[in-house]
């Protein structure tokens, strides 16, 4: 789907713009009317580099989501005219003009929030992985359905060069059937020396903490503590 049908599929986009055909701004610039809103929800960490990929670089940045403003902070000072937020669910209640959501929180919330987002009638970036459980991603595919909104994973290492030769070889039985495959990852680190563990709860809500839908279970004796809350993001699941 490019920029102009995922426009045209959000309910809020043509209300109150004014039209400048592109050929007004000049080769490679992009008019109002085609541009999205955009919030965050992460907005530091994954979050914070998302918001300097260039895919999102002409669309406008509305609103910006973090439970930690400190670590958020350089999104925020790079981005002032965004609205700041802490709580994702005040942020689905104000900007009505919003058209997509980006979720790059650990990986324990993001199903939640995808969800919100989609039946708030908001599209939805989600980072990788999509959610926490097999269970998780059932809901959130039903519900992408139901509401027929633009939904995405953001598993961009996938669309590489190596990745892309390495399913031609294979398909093209270049390399015979394969029957074992053998997996490593540069990133180690993230989840076998994380750092402490977090020293406090960011509650959004009287009564709601921090870790969200893992906030009543505990991690067995020795386990590691981001690996079970999600905080590798992405570094357990390359």
């Amino acid at each position: 789907m490019n920029r102009r049908d995922f426009l045209r599929a959000a309910a809020t986009t043509a209300a109150g713009l004014t039209i400048v055909p592109r050929h007004v701004l000049g080769q490679g610039q992009t008019p109002p009317s085609e541009r999205l809103n955009l919030a965050w929800v992460g907005a530091g960490g994954q979050g914070g580099g998302l918001l300097g990929d260039a895919a999102f670089a002409k669309e406008n940045i509305v609103a910006l989501c973090d439970v930690d403003w400190g670590r958020a902070a350089g999104s925020f000072k790079k981005f002032p005219d965004a609205k700041p937020f802490k709580d994702y669910r005040r942020l689905l209640d104000k900007p009505k003009d919003l058209d997509a959501v980006v979720v790059a929180t650990p990986d324990h919330m993001h199903a939640p929030i995808a969800l919100a987002a989609m039946r708030a009638g908001k599209h939805v970036y989600v980072e990788k992985p999509l959610a926490h459980s097999i269970e998780e991603c059932r809901v959130m595919t039903r519900v992408a359905r139901e509401t027929g909104l633009v939904t995405q994973m953001g598993n961009m290492g996938h669309g590489g060069e190596g990745i892309r030769l390495t399913r031609e070889f294979i398909l093209a039985g270049a390399i015979g059937t394969v029957r074992e495959v053998h997996c490593w990852s540069d990133r180690t680190r993230d989840v076998l020396d994380p750092g402490p563990r977090p020293a406090h709860r960011h509650a959004a809500r009287p009564g709601q903490p921090r870790l969200g839908p893992l906030a009543r279970r505990r991690p067995a004796s020795g386990a590691l503590w981001p690996c079970f809350v999600g905080a590798p993001s992405g570094a357990i699941v390359l």
